[in-house]
C-alpha cells in the first residue's frame, strides 16, 4: 500500500486531497489542468538551508528572461 499512497506526515498526503478537489473544480468551470506534474517534499534542516531556499525563490523572478520558455 504504501507504493501506491504517501505517506501520512508527507507533503503528499496533504496536497493530495487538495488537488484533486481543486482539479474537479477546475473542470467544471473548463479550465486547463495547472499542476506541476512532479514535485518533492523536502525538509528543511537547518538556518542555511532555509536562507539557500528563499534566496531562490526570491532571485528566480529575475531569471525569467534567460529562461527557455520566455517569450513563448
Amino acid at each position: 500500500m504504501s507504493k501506491i499512497f504517501p505517506k501520512a506526515d508527507s507533503v503528499s498526503f496533504i496536497l493530495r486531497p487538495y488537488k484533486s478537489a481543486v482539479t474537479k473544480h477546475a473542470n467544471r468551470l473548463s479550465y486547463e489542468n495547472g499542476w506541476q506534474t512532479r514535485f518533492y517534499d523536502h525538509i528543511i534542516r537547518d538556518d542555511a538551508e532555509y536562507q539557500r531556499i528563499a534566496d531562490y525563490i526570491a532571485n528566480n523572478p529575475g531569471n525569467w528572461r534567460d529562461d527557455k520558455y520566455y517569450g513563448l
